[in-house]
Order: C-alpha cells, then structure tokens, then sequence
C-alpha cells in the first residue's frame, strides 16, 4: 500500500548487476515516489521541498542529477548547468545509475536509522558522496578529467569525503557518516562492502603507480581504520575500528590495532552486510 514503510524492499545484493535490471531502478524510483507522497501528508511543511527534490522529476536519474548539482553548485559553477552535464552523464551510463540504486539498498538495509529509501536519498552525505564519485567517474573515463576533478574537489569541500575520480568502486557499497573519509587514485573497493566514517585508503606517500589498497567484496571497514599502501583486504574480512593496516589481509578475517593483526574471525561470511562492528571470533583458535 502506498505510504506504508518498505522493511520488505530489498535487492538480491549477491549477484552482479546485469544490463537487464533497470526494472530494479523502475521499482526503486516508484518506492521513492510512494514514500514522498505519502510524507507530504504526513508533513504538509515538507510538501514543496518533497516537489522540487522528488516529485517534479520524470525519473530517478533526473532527481538524482538535479540533487548532487544542489549539494556541488559553487559560484562559479550554477545549479542548473552541472544538473545538466549530470543528467546527461549518467544517462549515457546506466550502470552508474543502478550502481546508485544498490548503493541506495543497501544503505536502507544495513542502517539502522534508515526507515526508507527517500531519507539516505535525500539526507545521507555518504551516498551523496558516493553518487558524487560516480558521476566524477564518467567523466574522468570520458577524458573530461578537469570537470571530474572540479566534482571532487567540490564534493570534498561540501560533503567532507575525498574519493579521486579514477578509483574503481564496486556496487551496493556504503558509506556510513561518511566524515573524513579519503580514497586514492588507484584504490579498489569491490562489491558489497561497507565503510565507516574517517576512514582512509590511502598510498605510502611519494610513491608513484598503483599504490593504494584493493578491498574485496563483503569486507567491513571500521570507523577511523587507515589503511596504506597496496595491499588486499581478503573477501569477507573485517578491520577494526582504530586500526592501522600496513600489510595484506587474508579473507574471512578480522584485524585489529596498530599495526593491525589477526584477532579472529567474522561470525558471518560477509561482515559489510551484518555490520557487526565487534571484534568477537567465531574461532578461539585462531
């Protein structure tokens, strides 16, 4: 029924996304469209800000476009021609667009604090700053690298997270808070993995190359975990909060402490899913 909480919306998060999914983005769109309606009723002050973000909009990819340019217009770029360079951009690349949607899912999914899909869409400045990246990619991949390093820069000043344009970022990803946290140029966050705010990927310092960290799908990253140079984070692992991360981490692990060592192991097979930040072992032998 229209205007009822979506506990029971979700996506299959384990399965690579597929040219055919823009059914996934249709239903996700008319999920947004039912809850704004029905806050409108709920919150009649609400009612022209839910028109101008959500419901004036033909679609998902022009509410979306239209939302980041209002979070990265500055003076000397307007609102209204980065919506359409970011409209355009993401309609040329629909797999950004359902990237964005698993992204949007599994936000609903893995926070707590998150009833619907309308409020990580509208309020959340982690997936404002993954979408933002998003859409740097396109354009850093379409060799206009100036304008995907001015959405970088912006995105940093306005959201507070620094992601660089070339990194390779899977989908269904989350940020949680967000603040603080930096991924270089050459790092690689696979699907399904969840970061906590202040978190870094980051390289070693003047090294040149491919020198940033390659985290593997499920991985669940804990608040203010640095991790350096290139090295792999296992599928499946999980880093405690605080931690620094010098060297390679097998999968299904977790570390912890500075430098990062092996304390256990995840109870769950992927942690960025549950999102069980303790440091408890499902194995007292390891």
């Amino acid at each position: 029924m229209e205007g009822e909480c979506i506990h029971n919306f979700s996506l299959d998060m384990s399965t690579e996304i597929v040219e055919d999914e823009d059914t996934v983005v249709h239903t996700a769109w008319s999920q947004i469209i039912a809850d704004s309606k029905a806050e409108q009723r709920r919150s009649p002050v609400l009612s022209q800000f839910l028109d101008l973000a959500i419901l004036q909009h033909r679609d998902f990819v022009e509410a979306l476009g239209s939302l980041l340019a209002t979070k990265l217009a500055t003076g000397l770029m307007s609102e209204e021609e980065l919506t359409v360079s970011f409209v355009a951009a993401l309609r040329r690349n629909m797999r950004a667009v359902r990237s964005a949607i698993h992204d949007l899912v599994s936000t609903f999914e893995r926070d707590p604090a998150c009833v619907d899909l309308i409020t990580p869409f509208l309020y959340f400045k982690g997936y404002h700053a993954l979408q933002s990246y998003r859409v740097a990619n396109i354009f850093w991949h379409d060799n206009q690298k100036m304008l995907a390093q001015y959405i970088q820069s912006s995105a940093s000043a306005a959201l507070g997270v620094d992601i660089h344009p070339a990194a390779r970022i899977g989908h269904g990803v989350m940020m949680d808070h967000a603040t603080g946290v930096v991924i270089g140029e050459t790092a690689v966050v696979e699907d399904n993995v969840s970061i906590l705010h202040a978190v870094t990927l980051g390289g070693t310092g003047k090294e040149t190359g491919d020198r940033h960290p390659k985290v593997r799908r499920g991985v669940l990253i804990g608040a203010g975990s640095k991790i350096i140079g290139n090295i792999e984070i296992g599928e499946g692992s999980k880093v405690g909060a605080g931690s620094v991360v010098l060297e390679d981490v097998p999968p299904h692990v977790t570390v912890a402490g500075v430098p990062a060592v092996v304390v256990g192991r995840p109870v769950e097979d992927n942690p960025a899913l549950i999102m069980d930040q303790s440091i408890g072992s499902a194995d007292d032998d390891e």
